[in-house]
């Protein structure tokens, strides 16, 4: 699909271009809510990134942005329309984390990172489609539909966070908020030719997100270009009393103002290049893209060091025993008595098992039962505990490499966006497309997509650019200098 690079309309603006837009006067929040809220209507039923527009609300929420600029109140989101991937409780609102299990659940209460967006002003467009739970990458395990790749509507978003990643590549929202497992930002990002950021575990609150692997989500931002993951990285990043696992705020663990960090200049960055992610089967305009991008930093004044993280390999079967695991033990809650789908059945037990049965999707079922086996007796140590020091030597695996370098640089996938049906009825296949970013994830490190070009289809390629725990700053830096000196930042599908 051929790419647009000029602006012109609402609905193509960045978030740094919209606010500056409506604190000059140029137009308000209610007419660029409307052209996002148009755009969609015009464009959605082909994309299908939305599984709820929240036409009403946003209305509501643009209007009470241009009075409290009226006012002189200047948040630093306000009138900014974004959407939320479904996995993020929203009070009022369904949230059905793309499963027939919770088609109509409306929490009492707000995610964290939703709340934190709110305060800060943000429209609300909608809730995003996703794979089921978050599990799979490709958004065609939604429990409703699948969503399409706008730079090709016959080929996937990724997943698990699709729908986010479509809906801002689509220029149906100007920015959106995934959840990424194992590479479920990151890959949909790569997949679209967004900007996807995963941060450190610890430094957004996972409270109201819907846990797949608890010790393993974390919930991001997806934008058209560096700046806005940076602006929306200020807003939701922080210590929450709520989630035991963020990290409260200290000398070394503050948060900083990340927008600081985007000077446009890598000299001296020492940049590592794993030898293990350059593997046999990547496609070959894959590896090309990324590897003329860290020539292209090296120019600038980048060092590039050759690295070995030897544990590579190893990382992608640990990480779906430990995901499963989790999994299976955070999916027990659905017992069809006290919330979720309930198929009505005469005894406990027969409810429990034709609900469950029918509400959940095959792959939820595959990884519950695949999580239980590795946690049933006799089996545990076996697997799920080796699965966990197999973990601890990924994690040494950075760490070593971080000693030496300030930033990895590495694909996001070993493909660019496959086509829809492609790979479902292969498990495995689908798994493999996580081997280049489940081992942050495992390791509790940052990283993020940047667009580095297109392969011969014509479909987005993205680079991974990885940083050491809490290191959001330095991959923020390098993606913003990369993305400002190259021709691949504003370029996006065109839809007519």
């Amino acid at each position: 699909m051929p790419a647009s690079t000029v602006p012109k309309e609402l609905y193509e603006l960045t978030i740094h271009e919209a606010l500056d837009g409506m604190r000059d006067g140029a137009f308000t929040s209610m007419e660029l809510t409307e052209a996002l809220l148009a755009r969609i209507q015009a464009v959605d039923e082909r994309v299908r990134a939305y599984l709820l527009v929240t036409s009403e609300r946003a209305r509501e929420d643009a209007a009470r942005a241009d009075r409290l600029r009226a006012a002189g109140d200047e948040r630093p989101l306000l009138g900014v329309p974004l959407a939320i991937k479904d996995l993020l409780a929203t009070s009022g609102i369904t949230t059905t984390c793309g499963s027939r299990m919770l088609e109509n659940f409306v929490p009492p209460y707000t995610a964290t990172v939703v709340e934190k967006l709110e305060e800060a002003g943000m429209v609300l467009l909608g809730k995003t489609n996703m794979d089921e739970y978050a599990m799979g990458s490709s958004t065609e395990f939604s429990g409703f539909f699948h969503t399409h790749n706008p730079w090709d509507l016959t080929r996937v978003p990724g997943g698990s966070s699709g729908g986010s990643a479509a809906a801002v590549a689509a220029h149906e929202a100007l920015g959106a908020i995934g959840t990424d497992t194992g590479g479920s930002v990151r890959q949909p990002a790569a997949f679209c030719g967004i900007v996807g950021l995963k941060p450190s575990y610890g430094r957004v609150s996972r409270y109201g997100l819907v846990a797949y692997g608890s010790s393993l989500d974390q919930a991001g931002p997806m934008t058209k270009d560096v700046t806005d993951a940076a602006l929306l990285m200020n807003v939701i990043a922080g210590h929450d009393l709520r989630d035991s696992t963020t990290m409260p705020a200290g000398k070394s663990t503050k948060v900083p103002d990340y927008t600081t960090a985007l000077t446009g200049d890598v000299a001296g960055l020492r940049i590592g290049l794993p030898a293990e992610y350059f593997i046999d089967g990547m496609e070959a305009g894959v590896e090309s893209a990324v590897r003329a991008a860290v020539a292209h930093l090296e120019g600038m004044g980048a060092e590039i060091k050759p690295i070995s993280l030897p544990f590579t390999d190893k990382a992608l079967p640990a990480y779906y025993l430990i995901a499963t695991s989790e999994a299976s033990a955070n999916l027990a809650r659905y017992d069809a008595n006290r919330f979720g789908y309930s198929a009505g059945a005469d005894t406990m037990f027969d409810n429990y098992r034709h609900s469950r049965g029918h509400a959940f999707g095959s792959e939820v079922k595959r990884r519950i039962m695949l999580g239980t086996y590795a946690l049933s007796a006799g089996y545990y140590d076996a697997y799920y505990l080796k699965a966990q020091q197999v973990r601890t030597l990924v994690k040494q695996d950075f760490e070593k490499a971080f000693e030496d370098v300030d930033v990895i640089a590495c694909p996001v996938s070993p493909t660019t966006a496959f086509e829809l049906g492609e790979k479902s009825s292969d498990p495995m296949a689908i798994y493999l497309a996580d081997i280049f970013t489940v081992g942050l994830n495992m390791s509790g490190m940052c990283g993020i997509s940047v667009p580095c070009g297109f392969d011969r289809k014509g479909l987005p390629v993205g680079l991974q650019l990885i940083g050491p725990h809490f290191g959001e700053e330095v991959i923020l830096r390098a993606a913003h200098a990369y993305e400002q000196s190259t021709e691949w930042v504003g370029q996006y599908p065109v839809l007519t």
